[in-house]
């Protein structure tokens, strides 16, 4: 077993699990934010809004506290597994970090506790605040992880002194356009996974009848949601496409799978037989034009295929092999696309009905099944979608200036392999704590009484605490 293959691995590992957590922390934080400021407004319907922010403000709660812990694992992780690489990037890549706790992490802990614990203390504006403050501190966040992450693809304001990359332009890393692209990719992904998570759980107890009042708006609430999200996250994914087809063509080449450079018009590969060994495509589906259209926004367009594209890396970095596992990013592309498609016909079907049939959405039995179905996908896509980003990049860490191999830790494998084998363990525990916790309250739903929750997910009351007092306080 390769040290560098392994240590890659754990690394991705550990990502995809924390993400698991962090996707749904980012969407639902403000799609709670919204539904607390309905209930606030709304006050005709305090009442219902009030429950339904308490019952997915509890699912919000679970999912935050479980997963805060996977991400402290990571960090670890640049020193034990990628030490030359923390030694090369320390002194740009620990500033984002640093201000992430600093700005977001505090913000967040913070105030989420006053918003959940003081619901029946606060006033109900300060509450309101509360949410809003957790909402802002989760994009906070999100922001300068992805710009530490974006800053590797595309590194600037930087100078390499000594082997070590020093910031030289504080600015243009906070302002670097591949930062703002992922962060708005990363945050319509958010918004679908929570939108969808919504979707599921009211769609599951609508076609219980249970709730009505609650779920259908919370339904409503929901498909709003998921078409923003939807849409925010397929104009901006496919402009990052365009994007890496000049800043990184060979992440762009491999997500074709195009070995040789293409006609114009370019097709689109909609089905491929990869063989890399062979530097070929043994059998090939192509639509005509589409490869253009998604390359350039028009019928015209070529772009280098990957043997072009080792060549031109040969000479700019020297002799070696920068191809990246194609078939693993070509079909990540594929099923981050269809999900995506799915996803975005599902919300604005849904709006279709809820224009068309108004109360019958409630009613609507295969559409809600389909939901409940749907819950997973956003995450599946998600997934995939970072390994077309990461993979895609491959064999730099940062693009152009550090290769994976050169920023490997001197572990031996067994090490790597014993560390990899314990977060698994741990891993797989803390998602199944969060799924089961998870599904056992989105199942039960809302009561009247506290003691009506199953014991393994002991609830607060949804229907007051917290909005008992409105008319009084306000």
């Amino acid at each position: 077993m390769d040290v560098v293959e392994l240590s890659r691995f754990q690394f991705a590992s550990t990502s995809i699990f924390h993400f698991f957590f962090v996707s749904l922390t980012v969407g639902l934080a403000f799609l709670i934010a919204v539904m607390e400021t309905i209930a606030y407004a709304r006050r005709d319907r305090r009442e219902v809004y009030g429950k339904m922010t308490n019952f997915f403000g509890h699912l919000f709660l679970i999912n935050f506290a479980v997963g805060v812990v996977t991400g402290i694992v990571q960090e670890f992780q640049f020193g034990m597994n990628w030490s030359e690489y923390s030694d090369f990037v320390g002194n740009i890549f620990g500033v984002p970090l640093a201000l992430e706790v600093l700005m977001a992490f505090f913000l967040e802990s913070t105030f989420i506790g006053l918003w959940w614990f003081g619901k029946d203390r606060l006033r109900p504006w300060m509450r309101l605040a509360s949410i809003w403050l957790v909402a802002i501190g989760t994009q906070i966040s999100a922001f300068w992880i992805v710009l530490a992450n974006a800053w590797m693809h595309h590194p600037v304001g930087y100078e390499v002194v000594d082997g070590q990359a020093r910031l030289t332009d504080f600015g243009a890393v906070v302002f670097n356009y591949k930062a703002w692209l992922y962060f708005a990719h990363v945050q319509g992904s958010a918004w679908v996974v929570a939108a969808f998570f919504v979707l599921g759980i009211s769609a599951f107890h609508l076609l219980r009848r249970q709730d009505t009042d609650v779920y259908s708006r919370s339904l409503r609430i929901g498909l709003v949601f998921a078409a923003v999200g939807t849409v925010f996250s397929v104009v901006s994914g496919h402009t990052e496409a365009q994007v890496a087809r000049e800043d990184q063509p060979m992440k762009f080449a491999a997500m074709e799978a195009q070995w040789e450079t293409s006609d114009s018009p370019a097709p689109w590969s909609l089905f491929a037989v990869i063989d890399q060994g062979r530097r070929e495509n043994p059998f090939n589906v192509e639509i005509p034009y589409v490869g253009s259209i998604l390359a350039y926004n028009s019928l015209e367009g070529r772009y280098d295929g990957i043997n072009q594209i080792e060549e031109q890396y040969d000479e700019a970095y020297g002799e070696d092999d920068y191809t990246p596992p194609v078939a693993w990013v070509y079909w990540s592309f594929r099923i981050m696309v269809a999900i995506g498609s799915l996803l975005l016909a599902t919300a604005f079907l849904g709006l279709f009905l809820w224009w068309r049939r108004k109360r019958g959405l409630d009613t609507t039995r295969w559409f809600l099944r389909a939901l409940v179905l749907f819950i997973p996908l956003p995450w599946i896509a998600n997934f995939t979608g970072w390994m077309v980003t990461e993979m895609g990049r491959q064999p730099f860490m940062v693009y152009g200036e550090l290769t994976v191999t050169e920023g490997v830790s001197p572990n031996t494998a067994g090490e790597v392999l014993a560390g990899l084998v314990g977060l698994w363990v741990v891993y797989l525990a803390l998602i199944g704590l969060d799924v089961y916790l998870l599904s056992v309250t989105a199942r039960a739903g809302i009561h009247r009484r506290p003691e009506a929750q199953l014991v393994a997910a002991p609830a607060p009351d949804y229907e007051g605490a917290g909005f008992q007092g409105y008319e009084k306080r306000d």
